[in-house]
């Protein structure tokens, strides 16, 4: 008991803190060294490259070591080898320079916070955001990260571990014939650590700052032209971005061209003065009948109210007449670009005779046998519109083709409203030939060329002789003595591959 009480108070051994968590326990390669044990190895290093000998270090040096090693002071975006390395340099540059006991360590910032003001310093690098607890220490970095900061100290001190078995993920580990796998390197993919960065950041931060380089203005003052970061606002001109622009040009005549860059208001007409070439053109229309010129000039015209924005009864009935001359000089082109931009102003309630184009659009079809649309526009028409006769002659029409009526189709072709024998022009010969091949297989074994020329729709015996004379038939027609007949029973079935002809082409 005497021997007991003489023992000196010291312990032989390190007070370790209790644990407060239900957490595995950690490895003992694992366990995070005392700050005293970091500083004196620190200190331990430093004193190395500056002295061979050792060396007392002054107490307010040591102080400000154990604060850096701090559990507090850990920065989650600050890896522990720069800490060291910028720990080092202070203290070694304190040495050199003279002022170890100068300089003010108890208020000199940490290694972490100048590694972080170079971070924030640098503008093409971006700090992974961390949530922070009011006491400082982060709140996702508790007791997982500790552990890895833990064994990557552990590494440093005491030299390299390979520590390949633990990268290794679980599938990797658990089935052998993944070893070739994880030997395949992925193009994208690069090896981050826990703070989120890449490995090797000072070789990451040189090439950013490469890549920071190749935009920074030129000598001349010149930014490169960088063409992903051009916004829609940026490649189009003033006046597009601030709205419509208003035309200031005088002229009543001008040549149509494609924009390839921002309209200019000085080349382009405005209201007043599109609607006085509007009446112009009508007149040239009327006296000189030259298509080429007037559908430049319409289509000049069109553009300015486009780059206008200009929507209203004028722009409606400039489409329609542009429309109704394409119509009649056959240009299908031109008319449909007029009937799709129709089709958008009729829906605005802006006027016009959506009646009448409704029609032609319901030949149209026709003419192009396209089913799919016509069944869309048949489920669109109002009971109003029905009742309107060029949509009614238009359905009426249909109606007769799909019943092979060729008697009333061509009752309705010579009855045709408005503009629509222009578009019943185009599909007429190819319904002829149908009806001219049904007449040959139920009249035999001739009928007279008067019957062919009343019920297909020619205006005289002529022209319906000279239609059968164009398909090949000439040998079909015999003169007689009550006039020339056709004769059928020779016909049967002639007239086939001319029909398969017409219909193949729309």
């Amino acid at each position: 008991m005497a021997h007991a009480q003489s023992m000196p108070s010291s312990t032989a051994f390190t007070a370790v803190a209790a644990r407060k968590t239900f957490g595995n326990s950690l490895p003992a390669e694992q366990v995070r060294p005392s700050p005293s044990f970091a500083s004196s190895t620190t200190s331990s290093t430093t004193a190395s490259a500056t002295s061979k000998g050792k060396r007392d270090w002054p107490l307010p040096v040591r102080t400000y070591v154990q604060r850096c090693f701090a559990e507090e002071n850990i920065l989650p975006d600050v890896k522990l080898q720069e800490m060291e390395v910028k720990l080092k340099q202070v203290i070694s540059k304190a040495v050199e320079t003279g002022t170890l006991a100068v300089v003010d360590w108890d208020n000199l910032p940490l290694p972490q916070m100048m590694i972080r003001e170079e971070y924030a310093r640098a503008p093409s690098v971006r700090l992974p955001s961390s949530p922070i607890r009011s006491n400082g220490v982060p709140t996702s970095t508790l007791h997982g990260a500790n552990e890895s900061k833990a064994k990557k100290r552990k590494s440093s001190e005491t030299g390299p571990v390979d520590d390949a078995s633990s990268r290794t993920p679980p599938w990797s580990q658990a089935n052998s014939r993944n070893a070739f796998e994880s030997r395949i390197s992925y193009p994208g993919k690069r090896p981050r650590n826990e703070a989120g960065q890449e490995n090797g950041s000072s070789k990451s931060f040189q090439i950013l700052d490469g890549r920071k380089k190749r935009f920074e203005p030129t000598a001349r003052g010149t930014s490169p032209v960088r063409p992903w970061r051009i916004s829609t606002a940026q490649e189009a001109g003033p006046q597009e971005r601030e709205g419509p622009i208003v035309g200031r040009c005088q002229e009543l005549e001008k040549k149509y061209f494609r924009l390839t860059s921002a309209p200019n208001p000085d080349t382009v007409r405005p209201l007043p003065i599109l609607e006085k070439t509007l009446d112009h053109l009508k007149r040239r229309w009327k006296q000189e009948r030259n298509y080429s010129y007037i559908c430049d000039q319409f289509k000049s015209l069109r553009q300015d109210l486009t780059v206008q924005r200009i929507k209203n009864g004028f722009t409606v009935n400039a489409y329609e007449i542009h429309a109704r001359i394409a119509l009649e000089k056959g240009d299908l082109s031109e008319y449909n670009q007029c009937q799709t931009q129709l089709r958008a102003l009729y829906a605005q309630k802006l006027g016009g005779h959506p009646a009448e184009f409704m029609a032609y659009r319901i030949l149209y079809f026709l003419h192009t046998s396209n089913r799919i649309d016509m069944n869309d526009v048949l489920a669109d028409l109002t009971p109003t519109e029905k009742q309107d006769r060029a949509v009614k002659h238009a359905l009426e029409t249909r109606s007769a083709l799909a019943l092979s009526n060729y008697h009333r189709f061509f009752e309705l072709y010579l009855d045709t409203p408005n503009m629509g024998a222009y578009l019943m022009d185009m599909f007429v010969a190819r319904e002829r030939l149908a009806a001219l091949s049904a007449i040959c297989r139920a009249y035999k074994p001739d009928i007279k060329l008067r019957f062919v020329t009343e019920e297909l729709g020619f205006e005289s015996d002529d022209e319906s002789a000279r239609f059968i004379c164009d398909n090949g038939a000439q040998h079909l027609l015999e003169e007689r003595d009550d006039g020339v007949r056709l004769v059928t029973g020779k016909a049967s079935t002639f007239f086939e591959p001319a029909l398969k002809a017409a219909s193949a082409r729309p």
